[in-house]
């Protein structure tokens, strides 16, 4: 019984309370009975369970002042525990299949009773139900009473059996006399009568003189009382624990189940080893990939540090070119702007050059006009005064000396003209030119003494001479 205990104070520790015996009360439904524990099975349990809590609990309390002297007893405790964990496991499976069973019979008996409910809900007339949920109301309030006062009688029926058990230990055992009036002899001599009075009556009403009982038939007597209260109050029924015929099922079932755990666990651990394996080649492959990735960054690394210096060496070249450009860009502007002055200055200096030039050439033209009159007179002098004029010759001289005089009179010639152009070139007017070369030409030719004046060679030569001059 000890053993069982110990293995049950194991059980609840890891699994919760466990009900130790199952009683049955008056007037209760089988569900309820196998559903819920008696309140005395609930006291019990409470009591077990603190007793334990105050077992377990000692220990803790002297932990702090006693030194490991305990840790034996503890590792101790732990393996027992642990080598009868299979076999508690074993009868909690066989009491599992019990309860199986049970709840089996107890589903078939229920649809039984539901089957014969509808039967009776059919047969019954439809006008009777008010009195029957009436009714029913009715029995289901006296259901409660019953089961509140059922409660509370079995309070008081664990009272009095704690109140037995300490009467058993305190009684003394007397030997029974053969008649009762020796023992009521011998005793009545040793007991005080006061002690006796608040003792109860034999329940079939012979009314002894309790200062003559003794104390064994006293306490036989009451204890006779309290069975036959706790006879009429509740029967205790007791559970037939035979084995059902799971027990073997689960049995086989628990033999696959472990060879299935073994097979699993072989199964497992290679599937571990081979992904291990795998993992560890990945691993591997991932390693010198990742080696070679480094090895490419580091390169890249390097070769975006070299292009990097490059193109900050050619963000300061360029930006000393563009530095540069705008210095020349300024400076040209510069020069251009002082060549623009120069060459406006230049084009100034040209018109006046022009002008003057211009001025020059008419005084040029008059200069060479006033020349060729004077030729022309001086020419005319020397004929008057070597004496060998002739008519003819002094008609000509005097229409060259006319002529020289109107063209004093004209107005000034175009500015435009060139210095280097001959005296008939200078002049705007062809007749004008034509005449002026004529003079040139009949005063540097040495045949002019000996030619004669032809007013009609003369008119000749001119219309030549203002031919040659329009050609030109």
């Amino acid at each position: 019984v000890d053993s069982y205990d110990q293995r049950l104070s194991s059980y609840r520790r890891r699994f919760g309370p466990q009900a130790t015996a199952v009683h049955q009360p008056l007037r209760s439904s089988p569900l309820l009975w196998l559903m819920s524990p008696s309140p005395s099975t609930r006291v019990s349990m409470t009591k077990k369970k603190s007793s334990s809590l105050s077992i377990r609990a000692g220990p803790r309390f002297f932990q702090d002042k006693a030194d490991f002297s305990l840790a034996d007893a503890l590792n101790t405790e732990f393996k027992e525990t642990r080598t009868n964990e299979k076999v508690e496991m074993m009868e909690l499976n066989d009491r599992f299949a019990s309860y199986i069973e049970k709840v089996r019979f107890l589903e078939q008996q229920n649809k039984v009773l539901v089957a014969e409910l509808n039967q009776i809900r059919d047969k019954e007339p439809t006008k009777l139900s008010d009195i029957y949920q009436e009714e029913l109301r009715e029995l289901r309030r006296l259901v409660d009473q019953l089961s509140n006062a059922k409660t509370r009688l079995e309070i008081e029926r664990e009272n009095l059996l704690d109140d037995v058990n300490g009467l058993r230990q305190n009684a003394v055992p007397v030997p029974i006399p053969s008649t009762p009036g020796s023992a009521m002899a011998t005793v009545a001599g040793s007991v005080p009568c006061p002690a006796w009075a608040p003792l109860p009556v034999s329940q079939h009403g012979t009314a002894l003189s309790p200062c003559r009982q003794p104390a064994s038939l006293v306490s036989l007597q009451e204890l006779r009382e309290l069975q036959e209260q706790l006879a009429q109050q509740q029967v205790h029924i007791e559970m037939d624990m035979s084995k059902p015929d799971l027990t073997a099922a689960l049995r086989e079932i628990r033999i696959q189940y472990e060879s299935m755990a073994s097979n699993n666990m072989h199964e497992t651990e290679e599937w571990y080893k081979s992904k291990f394996a795998d993992l560890t080649d990945a691993a591997a492959r991932n390693i010198e990939a990742l080696r070679l990735a480094k090895q490419e960054a580091n390169e890249y690394r390097r070769q975006l540090q070299a292009l990097t210096c490059d193109l900050e060496s050619l963000r300061g070249m360029n930006e000393s070119l563009e530095r540069q450009l705008r210095e020349m860009e300024d400076r040209y502007a510069i020069e251009t702007a002082s060549y623009q002055d120069t060459v406006i200055r230049l084009e100034e200096d040209i018109r006046s050059l022009k002008e003057e030039m211009a001025r020059h050439l008419q005084e040029y033209q008059d200069l060479l006009n006033v020349k060729l009159a004077l030729d022309i007179e001086i020419a005319t002098y020397r004929k008057l005064l070597e004496g060998e004029e002739s008519a003819p010759g002094h008609c000509w001289i005097e229409c060259l000396g006319s002529h020289a005089l109107s063209l004093r009179e004209e107005p000034e010639p175009n500015p435009g003209s060139k210095l280097s152009q001959p005296l008939e070139e200078s002049c705007p007017d062809p007749r004008l030119a034509a005449w002026a070369h004529l003079a040139h030409v009949l005063l540097e030719a040495n045949d002019f003494q000996s030619s004669p004046c032809n007013p009609t060679d003369l008119k000749s030569i001119h219309a030549s001479r203002s031919v040659q001059a329009a050609r030109r």
